[in-house]
């Protein structure tokens, strides 16, 4: 290789700088990881040779067959990992190891503690795998040349950590990465070759193609100067891993497996690897992860399972085989029926994708049903990564809404706090024998829903309400109206009907209180025409004097929260202001016959209403305003 241009010193983007500073000073804490890091690069930019030769022959011009070769100098310290893959050309090396392209970095950034172990999970999210080679080494260098370009394209790169790396031109007569490594004072190891082959063997034995090592770096061969060349050996397995039958395949293997193709650090909480025979053949191996990415909220972003046809990769994140909501699932599905030179828009239109889609949506759901009736204490850690997503399903998936509707957990007046969650099937359990519905109220937060005043009533009488206080909670709600045909109520919105909870000596006192108070209603009615549609006496208060109810169909909080953040235009609504007659402030209000002051007292019972229950109020000045008035009239 020679240089062929002036070199260019580039400075690192920001996030990188700080990112390596991690790196170097505080993660990896098994150092070994990086070589499997550099591997499985290395194994990804073989593949994609692979696929973008299916469309243009001229990108496979290597006769040598696709391999990744690792070598080592123990004199001068260096450690070197080539692929004869996909390459770089000089705009890409700068843009793929000088910057983080992908969305979220800030939000990353923020996350980084001192915490070791939390943090080298974070950085596994990011696929920032390549810098980990800074942990062992204090130079490295990259030569590079995509495939298709002119051999005097190639480009060097190389950084020293520091904040800095410099490019430039090279000739290289072939495609593909070579990575060296100059490596610490310290970190001799690393140019160790049964140190290096146990390496590979425990984390890279399942790579489809094969890690060729020379067999003297295992100090089996003469060192004689009339010694024969070393052969070559290949070290790994170069099986892919799916293709074996299960029980070949140790735990280990699976784990070290989803690592590869997730670029995550740690192990994931379950997997299911099936293989279907019949009208469609394929093979699937997928994986439920422990921790949710950076991006798992932005709906459009990159996901989808890995895609291959008949053992040959096709696309790093098939979107077509799993709905949205299961976009947390990692895995590979390798068909024996499609095209090799099938596109993402075929995916879409294909009907046997459609067939393949059904099943493994259904693997999936299955896979979370067995770890929620044998193993609660996983599911509870995934539900707490992955709940809110999954929640999107019972609106996005009617086929499997009753599926679903079993995997869903909140949290319950009964539970001690936001963490404890129970399933339906749990509430049902626990129903009265006169209860026809179940109960359930949304807020904005935990502490919002357990102090709700719409909660009296069902505390005095011992019935259970589902807490729900996730964003997407009052949506999917909408589309789930019943389970075990019992109907869902939302308790904050409607006339409340309790039917054979309430007595009948229940419904008569009810009936008197609203006859006795039809002159105060009268009045506050005028008094607050501008806040509320209309105020009743309530049946859900037993301790506080007033709450607002949405009327059936209003859209609450959550709802608008999403619906405005969408950019959409909402017409203003009025709540209903019910009032608790027996609370000794409405029957002081009652009595008040100054109607400037009853007005003003009107106001602040409506204002504190709303507090209670988690608004903000429209003016909040005006309501500090009246309070302070009432205050001095007191204290004069």
């Amino acid at each position: 290789m020679t240089v062929t241009a002036e070199k260019e010193t580039l400075g690192f983007q920001t996030e990188v700088k700080q990112l390596l500073h991690l790196v170097i000073h505080s993660l990896y804490s098994n150092k070994e990881i990086f070589l499997r890091e550099l591997i499985s690069n290395a194994s990804d930019a073989i593949d994609k040779l692979r696929f973008e030769g299916l469309h243009n022959e001229a990108l496979m011009e290597n006769d040598s067959e696709l391999q990744i070769r690792i070598a080592f100098d123990k004199d001068a310290r260096t450690l070197t990992i080539s692929d004869n893959g996909i390459g770089m050309s000089r705009e890409e090396a700068i843009k793929n190891l000088g910057t983080i392209a992908k969305s979220g970095t800030a939000e990353f950034l923020k996350n980084m503690t001192g915490d070791q172990r939390k943090d080298s999970a974070l950085i596994g999210q990011f696929g920032m795998g390549f810098y980990s080679a800074f942990t062992v080494a204090d130079r490295v260098e990259v030569f590079s040349r995509r495939a298709g370009l002119a051999a005097d394209l190639g480009v060097r790169w190389e950084s020293d950590s520091s904040g800095e790396f410099s490019v430039e031109n090279i000739t290289k007569a072939t495609c593909g990465t070579t990575i060296v490594l100059h490596i610490k004072e310290g970190e001799e190891e690393y140019t160790d070759g049964w140190r290096l082959r146990s390496i590979i063997h425990k984390y890279s034995d399942h790579i489809s193609v094969p890690i060729v090592m020379s067999k003297d770096v295992y100090g089996e061969d003469d060192e004689a100067e009339s010694a024969p060349a070393p052969e070559d050996e290949v070290v790994n397995k170069a099986t892919a891993l799916w293709t074996r039958p299960r029980t070949d395949i140790s735990d280990e293997e699976y784990k070290e497996f989803y690592k590869h193709i997730a670029h995550d650090y740690e192990e994931p909480l379950s997997w299911s690897h099936n293989k279907v025979e019949g009208s469609l053949e394929y093979t699937s191996l997928l994986y439920i992860p422990k921790r949710a990415p950076f991006d798992l909220y932005h709906r459009e972003g990159a996901r989808g399972l890995k895609l291959y046809v008949q053992r040959v990769f096709i696309m790093d994140e098939a979107q077509s085989f799993l709905p949205l909501y299961l976009r947390f699932v990692k895995g590979i599905v390798d068909s024996k029926d499609l095209s090799l030179n099938v596109s993402r828009e075929i995916l879409q239109n294909d009907k046997s994708i459609e067939t393949m889609r059904g099943a493994l949506t259904k693997r999936v759901l299955d896979m979370l049903s067995k770890m929620a009736q044998n193993e609660a204490e996983k599911y509870q850690e995934f539900w707490k990564q992955f709940g809110q997503v999954l929640k999107e399903g019972v609106g996005e998936d009617l086929t499997n809404r009753d599926k679903i509707a079993k995997l869903l957990r909140y949290a319950s007046t009964e539970s001690s706090g936001p963490e404890q969650t129970v399933s339906l099937d749990d509430y049902l359990g626990r129903m009265k024998a006169e209860q026809k519905k179940i109960y359930y109220l949304t807020a904005e937060s935990h502490a919002a829903a357990k102090h709700s005043p719409h909660l009296e009533i069902f505390r005095k009488k011992g019935i259970e309400v589902l807490l729900l206080t996730d964003r997407v909670d009052e949506w999917s709600m909408s589309y789930l109206r019943e389970f075990d045909a019992k109907q869902f109520q939302d308790i904050t919105k409607g006339e409340l009907d309790l039917g054979e909870l309430d007595s009948e000596e229940d419904k008569k006192a009810h009936e008197v209180l609203e006859k006795e108070a039809e002159g105060l209603l009268s009045r506050l009615k005028a008094a607050l025409s501008d806040k509320v549609e209309t105020i009743r006496i309530t049946h859900r208060l037993t301790d506080s004097p007033a709450c607002l109810v949405l009327s059936e169909h209003d859209m609450g909080a959550q709802m608008r929260q999403i619906m405005e953040a969408a950019g959409q235009a909402l017409p203003q609504s009025k709540p209903t202001m019910e009032i608790n007659p027996e609370h000794s402030l409405i029957m002081r209000l009652d009595k008040e016959p100054d109607e400037d002051r009853f007005k003003l007292l009107g106001s602040i019972l409506f204002d504190q209403a709303a507090l209670a229950q988690g608004q903000a109020l429209d003016d909040p000045s005006a309501y500090v305003s009246r309070v302070n008035r009432l205050l001095q009239e007191l204290m004069a």
